[in-house]
């Protein structure tokens, strides 16, 4: 059985779209990964690349609108202004958005290394042909 089947449908969703939305927005490296099992503060983190800061911004606002769509509660939002890194907190979905500098710099894949990868590519083609 893949990764993707164990989500629930809630899950699966939601990291659907969110991954949709950034993946719309020309976003690079998405990943997943499921921290439900090592973390106490979410569930699912999802990193994204972006080539500049005024891609994050943009990624960041396509992102805002999709959890909005869903009635997704944010519980806090990092902007990191000019940072290259803005981490947005949907509760059980945290959602970090980086340049690549800040990305290679921060490795939170290594940092994570112990969480399950959940390959976002095919939660982004099940909601492509949802739709």
């Amino acid at each position: 059985m893949s990764q993707e089947t164990k989500l629930s449908s809630k899950y699966r969703q939601l990291l659907g779209a969110c991954c949709h939305a950034l993946d719309d927005t020309r976003a690079e490296d998405i990943a997943i990964l499921d921290v439900s099992k090592i973390s106490t503060i979410t569930n699912y983190l999802i990193l994204a690349t972006a080539n500049s800061q005024p891609h994050l911004r943009a990624l960041k606002r396509d992102l805002d609108k999709t959890l909005k769509d869903l009635n997704v509660g944010i519980l806090g939002v990092d902007e990191g202004d000019h940072s290259g890194w803005s981490v947005v907190d949907a509760f059980d979905v945290m959602i970090h958005l980086f340049t690549h500098e800040m990305r290679e710099n921060y490795d939170l894949e290594t940092l994570w290394k112990d969480a399950k990868a959940i390959d976002a590519e095919p939660l982004v083609s099940n909601l492509e042909e949802s739709a």
